[in-house]
């Protein structure tokens, strides 16, 4: 999938822009993908599309399959006949994602087109809607999952009575009569995610565009994923977890970055034939047309942080299943287009991993500078097989990081690029295009040239994260014609 010189762009569907408040996978989305298809792109990479949990991270998020029902398109449930013609009375602010005001804001339009869906009888949507609860195996324990969440008053699964925390027989059926209103709502807007994520991925594919999706190698423990499996992963009698993952102090952190998520117990798995895994990546590449792998390290070996611990900088690394995982996946699933992201502490074994299997690594050019020539990220060290960025959506943009550097540090990357330094976005994407890496995604963030406040995330800052939206009016009129032309300079266009 990754073969050949070419180019994409890095953003995240909430970023498009539109009324409601949010990006969503209507209208402007087919824009944009217009946009890259003039450009001569041929990815559209995105963050994970599942709903997001703690932070509104897409990744923490309430299930690894889920979709986030807020890139659910309004207008499109208006056409189809499910809301009244909508004035977005209960806007929020266009120019970031207003999280607070979003979300029941959203929620109440979302819960009234499912109310009269339910309500239109019997029809060929809703014969529709029932074959994909037939043929969607997570998806009532998802809805279930959410349901019971709203009866708790959002409270966190473990802190819920323990006939439901711990998924006793006799409470899941009575629940799931109990609530059968809400779970129809829940997967009404599973329905309606995948119906128009299908039909804008259909519709990028006849432009020419393929999308890349990112799969984070761990999940939330607040989420349906480990309420329902809690035998694979690392928790104690009462569903709490006995260590924490993370990674080591780094070039993000000095204690490094503890995300809390719950680990795998891979032996459990392994005697499983990594089933979840498999239905994991089978439904995400049934979704896109490649994956890029968050924290691949970690299947090589994952930082164990002991439970209660406020940093991750005590912890130690344990061994993930490795080949054995691979060897499993490829035979259920054939040839896995996937990019590995390899960054941070990254050992041989990790490397060995990833060159067995083909996977592409990563190279970000802001992480290039300041350590000498050998400096694997500079683009004369950089490998055919292999993906440059820029920047990633954890990186400040290409203009806000030269900003941030020392004049020494300005110095240093305008002798090595060859320039002034007085547009460092257009000389970091230039540096990315230029590279012998297959493929280069650029941040949209960057070829727009946007300064700091057009970051998408802070690593270790739990909120103000995720918020970023762009507007048309951002766009110059020569945008498509100049990295057209680019890209044709650099052998990359489609």
């Amino acid at each position: 999938m990754l073969k050949g010189r070419r180019c994409g762009v890095l953003l995240h569907p909430t970023s498009l822009p539109g009324a409601g408040g949010i990006g969503t996978l209507g209208d402007n989305a087919r824009l944009f993908v217009d946009l890259l298809a003039g450009m001569g792109m041929s990815w559209w990479q995105v963050l994970p599309l599942n709903p997001p949990a703690c932070g509104n991270s897409p990744y923490s998020a309430f299930s690894a399959f889920a979709g986030n029902p807020l890139l659910i398109d309004l207008d499109t449930l208006v056409r189809e006949g499910d809301l009244p013609r909508l004035e977005y009375a209960e806007a929020v602010a266009e120019d970031r994602v207003d999280f607070g005001s979003l979300i029941p804001s959203k929620n109440r339009a979302l819960h009234s087109a499912a109310s009269a869906f339910f309500a239109s009888g019997r029809t060929a949507r809703m014969e529709e809607f029932w074959h994909y609860c037939d043929t969607t195996p997570w998806l009532h324990d998802y809805a279930l999952f959410m349901a019971l969440k709203q009866r708790y008053k959002g409270k966190s699964w473990h802190q819920w009575p323990a006939a439901a925390a711990l998924l006793d027989p006799e409470t899941f059926e009575k629940a799931s009569v109990e609530l059968g209103s809400e779970i129809g709502v829940q997967k009404y807007l599973q329905w309606q995610f995948a119906r128009q994520w299908g039909h804008l991925r259909a519709y990028a594919a006849a432009q020419g565009i393929a999308i890349i999706g990112d799969i984070p190698i761990f999940v939330a423990y607040d989420s349906a994923d480990v309420w329902t499996n809690r035998d694979i992963f690392l928790l104690d009698g009462h569903g709490k977890p006995t260590v924490m993952a993370g990674v080591p102090p780094d070039y993000f952190s000095d204690t490094g970055q503890l995300w809390g998520n719950p680990l795998y117990d891979w032996d459990s798995l392994a005697q499983q034939g990594y089933d979840w895994w498999v239905e994991r990546f089978r439904y995400l590449f049934s979704q896109f047309d490649c994956i890029r792998v968050d924290h691949f390290r970690g299947f090589e070996a994952a930082w164990h942080v002991p439970a209660g611990h406020k940093t991750a900088a005590k912890g130690a690394w344990v061994a993930g299943p490795g080949r054995r995982l691979f060897d499993v996946l490829i035979a259920a699933l054939g040839p896995l287009p996937i990019i590995a992201e390899d960054l941070g502490v990254i050992t041989q074994e990790v490397e060995a991993l990833r060159d067995s299997y083909g996977f592409p690594g990563m190279k970000i050019l802001q992480f290039a500078f300041g350590s000498g020539p050998a400096n694997a990220y500079l683009p004369h060290n950089h490998i055919r097989h292999s993906v440059v960025y820029t920047g990633t959506h954890d990186n400040d943009t290409s203009a806000g990081w030269y900003a941030a550097l020392s004049e020494k540090e300005r110095r240093e990357v305008r002798n090595y690029l060859g320039s002034t330094g007085a547009d460092p976005a257009v000389d970091l994407t230039r540096a990315a295009l230029v590279s012998v890496a297959d493929t280069a995604i650029i941040p949209f963030q960057d070829l727009l040239g946007l300064p700091t406040s057009a970051r998408m995330n802070i690593p270790g800052r739990a909120d103000g994260n995720w918020e970023w939206r762009f507007s048309w009016d951002m766009i110059d009129k020569k945008l498509i014609e100049n990295y057209r032309r680019k890209l044709e300079l650099f052998g990359r266009c489609r």
